[in-house]
């Protein structure tokens, strides 16, 4: 038996287009599966935890980012696999594990699969599937936010970039890998990255990989004004880590703070005095 978590709102309405589509689809192959609609923050983490406690088989998650996370949250450590149908608006974390962007496509990719473990991160106590970091993309995210009413697709995100890289200023922070000696400095951004994407599609950690037992550290230092335009260009085209600024590292652990921090953890914004992030290798099955 199959259990379908599907967020409705996902991608400005396209979520329940795409539910019933799949829904119709798979009592075309006669797979027994059960359709249920979130109607609330976090629903998808309670309905997934149930669903493996009742030993479906598999979840389907139709959603964004967002529904992704929530309900790999409530499957993590469990014996029962997650796929994932894309159906928002940034769809993140499904192009780093090689998920069709086309809903039936994605089906029939996810029923094909084996099952594979796959990495989360934790951060302070709370899972994460694609990415965290403070710095440029907390205010990326805020802009972003701003206007993601007026229109769709890639333009707030685009939006949210354009507006940061005139108004954000490095930010000093004191950071460590692993168990190593801490660090201060001026930073541009801050990522540790089970994926290899954020904010719609900016390539954060290009060679990311989700079942290595590591995340991937990206630590770009104070940028100069005169090179923003460059670096921006680089952004867009995933070259983060050419530039003269980054550090890279992969590591199973990282701490940072920096005063009055605010975190990005998969599209969410938290305050915390300090970050403890650790990965969890292969704390969740999925098709994939």
């Amino acid at each position: 038996m199959i259990y379908v978590i599907c967020n409705p709102v996902a991608g400005h309405g396209r979520g329940k287009q795409v539910g019933a589509l799949i829904e119709k689809a798979l009592k075309e192959k006669n797979l027994p599966a059960e359709l249920h609609f979130t109607s609330r923050p976090r629903e998808a983490t309670r309905l997934s935890k149930d669903a493996a406690e009742k030993g479906y088989e598999l979840v389907l998650a139709i959603g964004g980012d967002g529904t992704a996370f929530e309900a790999a949250q409530g499957l993590a450590g469990t014996e029962t696999p997650l796929g994932l149908i894309p159906a928002g608006t940034g769809n993140d974390f499904v192009k780093t594990i090689g998920i069709p962007s086309k809903p039936l496509e994605a089906l029939s990719h996810i029923l094909s699969c084996p099952v594979r473990k796959t990495d989360v991160g934790m951060l302070s106590g709370r899972l994460f599937l694609n990415e965290i970091g403070t710095g440029f993309d907390v205010m990326t995210l805020d802009y972003t936010e701003k206007v993601k009413h007026l229109c769709r697709g890639m333009l707030p995100y685009f939006y949210g970039v354009l507006q940061t890289v005139f108004r954000f200023r490095s930010i000093p922070l004191t950071y460590a890998i692993d168990d190593g000696k801490e660090r201060t400095e001026k930073v541009f951004i801050i990522g540790a990255a089970n994926g290899r994407q954020f904010g719609g599609g900016i390539t954060i950690a290009p060679d990311a990989q989700v079942d290595d037992g590591l995340m991937d550290v990206i630590v770009v230092g104070h940028i100069r004004k005169r090179d923003l335009p460059a670096r921006l260009i680089g952004l867009m085209q995933g070259k983060i880590l050419s530039f003269p600024e980054t550090k890279f590292f992969r590591a199973r652990k990282l701490r940072f703070s920096t005063p009055d921090m605010r975190v990005n953890a998969d599209g969410e914004i938290l305050s915390l005095s300090q970050a403890e992030v650790e990965i969890m290798p292969g704390a969740l099955l999925m098709r994939r």
